[in-house]
């Protein structure tokens, strides 16, 4: 079968070149040898060595940081009455980063006419080690979240002992956690 098909191929290239007289003497075909459909080879694949699916600069781009949140829930408005709450009685600053939630298009966002236009009427991330409150979205730091859910993101925190010392400081809250996130920290525009 397979002597059919070089044999075909040949024929496809020998009528692609410029018409010349030829005769079957003038044609030469290779021998193939064909193994059988039980041949098995002694050769095991080898695995690629070298990983190219992230470069140096991808992984730059992320790092590790640890991550306080109060609470979360898919309500703006009962998330943003909680860090109102958390801000008089822990006296924590609180950071909205000039966003605030537009209904129509159900996000959290800088508004429409923001000085910069590609994040203008777009959510963008809180993504530096910062010790405010602020409302953001847990997928940006937990990709396994439902993409809607809203966090109240206590802090930001460079080392596991700062973020245990916030989680400590808010009290007894049964709502409140910690955990390690790999956050892009890398160029965004």
């Amino acid at each position: 079968m397979k002597t059919v098909y070089l044999l075909l191929l040949i024929c496809i290239i020998a009528s692609c070149k410029p018409k010349t007289a030829k005769t079957n003497s003038d044609i030469k075909v290779k021998a193939v040898k064909v193994l059988p459909a039980s041949y098995k080879t002694t050769q095991a694949p080898k695995a690629n060595i070298v990983d190219t699916g992230k470069t140096d600069e991808q992984a730059d781009a992320y790092t590790d940081y640890y991550i306080v949140v109060a609470d979360t829930g898919r309500s703006y408005d009962a998330l943003r009455g909680k860090m109102f709450d958390l801000n008089k009685s822990l006296n924590i600053p609180i950071d909205t980063m000039d966003r605030s939630y537009n209904k129509a298009k159900d996000l959290i966002a800088f508004p429409d006419n923001y000085d910069d236009e590609m994040y203008a009427g777009d959510y963008y991330p809180r993504r530096s080690v910062s010790d405010f409150l602020s409302l953001e979205y847990l997928y940006m730091y937990k990709p396994d979240a439902k993409n809607k859910t809203i966090a109240l993101v206590r802090g930001i925190y460079g080392n596991k002992a700062s973020a245990d010392s916030a989680l400590q400081a808010m009290g007894q809250s049964k709502t409140a956690f910690a955990f390690k996130a790999k956050v892009y920290v890398g160029c965004m525009h």
